[in-house]
């Protein structure tokens, strides 16, 4: 706790607010406060559910304000993940994002959230093939933006990346199936895993990854007998994105749930609203009240 935060914490009890708990930030968020009876998801809160047949729901978040409302709908975990480089930035694959905008995508949602876990996805070229690297850039997630847990796409190639991260105490989420960092390997985004071979490589990872002691696994765009088998055999949770629903929880990409992207239209997407429309018929009511004069009207100056 640091001298500022000291103070506050005293100033609170000396004016008889008892019942707010200070909350550690990373040193570039303004401390926040929380009622105590609002509980915090961990790592072992997602343990507890897969232990309990509780599904977990997960869903990407990039900012600030899109975070608040997940949170506060009860979304579980929250995954800044390197789909911003699609979603929020345009770019045709999640190659070109930066540890840097990770940095600043995954503080700006931190500063957002009172309950949910906040995964972040280390971007590509940070962590494979060079462990102390992997280290570095998990360290400067955590530091900089007060992420709860990192991500990191592959199976045993990636292990000595992991185990470095880990015995830092950062918590590690693997990512098994289509690695959408590897894209330029595959060529193609089909599912993946439907040969015995890659599989049998599969399974291997997830026991693996379970072995070194990370605390979950996705499982992206495999199939759903597969993902199922995965899922029984280890005891950590094993979260979903085309991967059937005998696994232990499920995640999407929020715009593409949400419809405010258009194009990408896969198997395993659910589309809850149609935003796309929603945004664009408001925009052109406002264009059009601008252009009549009809806005602002007597009510709306001052």
């Amino acid at each position: 706790m640091t001298k500022r935060q000291q103070e506050r914490w005293e100033y609170l009890k000396s004016h008889g607010e008892a019942d707010t708990l200070l909350l550690p930030c990373a040193s570039i968020c303004t401390p926040r406060f929380m009622n105590k009876d609002v509980k915090r998801v961990t790592v072992h809160t997602l343990r507890r559910m897969k232990e309990a047949g509780e599904k977990i729901s997960m869903l990407t978040a990039y900012d600030y304000s899109f975070a608040t409302i997940l949170d506060e709908a009860g979304i579980e975990v929250l995954l800044v993940g390197d789909s911003a480089s699609n979603v929020m930035a345009g770019h045709e694959t999640t190659l070109p994002i930066t540890l840097d905008q990770m940095i600043y995508h995954a503080g700006s949602v931190i500063r957002a959230i009172k309950r949910a876990l906040v995964v972040v996805d280390l971007p590509f070229g940070t962590y494979q093939g060079n462990s102390k690297k992997a280290l570095s850039s998990a360290i400067r997630i955590m530091k900089e933006s007060g992420a709860h847990a990192v991500k990191l796409e592959g199976g045993e190639s990636v292990q000595q990346s992991i185990k470095r991260i880990l015995k830092a105490g950062v918590p590690v989420m693997g990512h098994l199936g289509l690695i959408p960092q590897s894209i330029y390997k595959f060529g193609t985004y089909v599912v993946r895993a439907k040969q015995k071979e890659e599989a049998d490589q599969l399974k291997k990872d997830a026991k693996l990854l379970e072995s070194i002691g990370c605390f979950a696994i996705v499982l992206e765009k495999i199939p759903s007998e597969l993902a199922a088998e995965v899922a029984a055999s280890v005891k950590i949770p094993v979260i979903g994105i085309g991967a059937g629903n005998k696994v232990d929880g499920q995640v999407l990409v929020t715009h593409d749930l949400l419809g405010i992207t258009k194009s990408f239209k896969p198997r395993f997407l659910r589309r809850y609203l149609d935003m796309y429309t929603d945004i664009k018929v408001a925009a052109q009511s406002y264009l059009q009240d601008v252009k009549s004069g009809s806005f602002p009207d007597e009510s709306e100056q001052y």
